[in-house]
């Protein structure tokens, strides 16, 4: 069988799973996973730029995807006045003397020599974190005190949502830039460790202050970039032309909506995909595949490979953001403790392995699959285990066994999944030509 018409039939059992999601359950899920898998279809493109590509192994995606959530907020939000009012320049004022700190201890450690600039640069990063302090903490008490139930942060900039896409990929470039000037010089397992340390302190930070995005209380209420529902079911438009297609308008309002996302995202999809398409097709992805290949030899050849990691490194990590800022658009809210590694981690990676790594659509039908098994395993194993309990005497210790273990399904069958494709297709479903 052609790479061609594998990866068709492939994408056509994906499709008729989908669509039999709709005929089976509802159109309401078939659409929710349609959208959660176009999302994740980004995220895992952007984690085949870098380990298809490069050959990095970069297991802080979540924090790459928080940033893009972030994002969102940042620049949708409406500003909170007060809380400007109240703290936001003395805030401003202990960022600027953070950074202007910082530079000056990169200024003196190039300047003075070997024996004396680590003193010296070691005082004035203790006397600059507790002049910091004195001017930060006080700013962020006064800001997180105006009216802490509703509000008890800034705000944003108040544009349209959609714009919080691309700034969410600039955030996460940004922060991925700043990471791999430091940790992309060390050997494969300890970039994993790095990068799985600093995903986890960006969680930190977004959880913790308060300021930036009410942490854990949670920012909900997010711009859209479509209508709502009630204001669709209010619409004498949209109602006739819901009833001329026998729909009520509670029914058609949400899926006009879940359609209207779809749309989007495929676009958004489809044109970040003809553009890793091209870079892996052009004389820079096949560099990028011969450094991957073999670093000594890509070094004896005069390429910088160092650069070229930390541009590839960059490049997927805004992928991640712009999916992030998606995703948080598409569920209407901010929630930092949803950001665990289990999924927006370790699931995308089986995405990419299962699909096919080095393959842009090997990521994308791996992102399908995986996030429509990851939402359908635990109704089908309920399913499953009720048929199968059906006959057993009502309180039987095996039978309560049987049913509580379901909720593990969803665990056991991406093992299964992926000991399966690892055996019989170990480059993946749709391999790297």
């Amino acid at each position: 069988m052609s790479d061609m018409l594998r990866g068709t039939v492939l994408f056509g059992i994906m499709a008729v799973l989908i669509v039999g999601t709709g005929f089976v359950q509802s159109w309401n899920s078939a659409l929710l996973i349609l959208n959660m898998g176009l999302v994740s279809a980004v995220m895992a493109l952007g984690v085949n730029l870098q380990w298809g590509f490069a050959g990095l192994f970069n297991v802080g995606v979540m924090g790459f995807v928080a940033l893009g959530g972030l994002a969102t907020v940042l620049v949708s939000m409406p500003p909170v006045g007060a809380a400007w009012s109240a703290g936001a320049g003395r805030l401003f004022l202990a960022l600027a003397l953070a950074v202007a700190v910082m530079a000056a201890a990169i200024l003196l450690w190039k300047r003075l020599r070997r024996g004396l600039r680590g003193w010296v640069v070691a005082a004035l990063l203790v006397a600059g974190f507790f002049a910091f302090r004195a001017v930060f903490d006080p700013a962020v008490a006064l800001i997180e005190a105006v009216d802490p139930a509703a509000t008890g942060y800034l705000g944003g900039l108040g544009l349209p949502v959609v714009l919080a896409w691309p700034v969410g990929g600039l955030l996460a470039a940004g922060v991925a830039w700043l990471i791999g000037k430091t940790a992309l010089g060390l050997r494969s397992d300890y970039l994993a460790i790095a990068t799985l340390g600093i995903a986890e302190i960006i969680i930190a930070v977004i959880k913790n202050e308060d300021w930036l995005a009410r942490g854990v209380k949670n920012v909900n209420g997010l711009p859209r970039p479509l209508p709502y529902e009630i204001d669709l079911q209010n619409d004498p438009g949209f109602v006739e032309t819901a009833a001329g297609l026998g729909l009520d308008a509670t029914t058609a309002s949400t899926l006009y909506v879940k359609l209207g996302y779809g749309v989007m995202f495929t676009l958004v999809l489809v044109l970040l995909l003809v553009l890793a398409q091209l870079a892996l097709k052009s004389p820079w992805g096949r560099m990028m595949r011969a450094i991957r290949d073999n670093e000594t030899s890509a070094r004896a050849m005069g390429k910088d490979v160092t650069r070229r990691h930390l541009q590839i490194f960059v490049l997927g990590s805004a992928i991640c953001g712009i999916a992030g800022a998606m995703m948080t658009t598409l569920d209407g809210q901010l929630t930092p403790g949803t950001y665990q590694p289990l999924r927006y981690t370790f699931l995308i990676w089986v995405m990419v392995i299962v699909g096919g790594s080095g393959n842009n659509f090997g990521a994308v039908l791996g992102g399908f699959l995986i996030w429509f098994l990851w939402v359908q395993v635990e109704p089908i194993g309920q399913w499953l285990m009720y048929h199968v309990t059906y006959g057993m005497a009502d309180g039987s210790w095996l039978k309560g066994h049987l049913l509580d273990s379901v909720q593990h399904m969803r665990l056991l069958t991406m093992g299964v999944i992926l000991l399966l494709v690892l055996r019989f297709s170990p480059r993946g479903l749709l391999p790297e030509r």
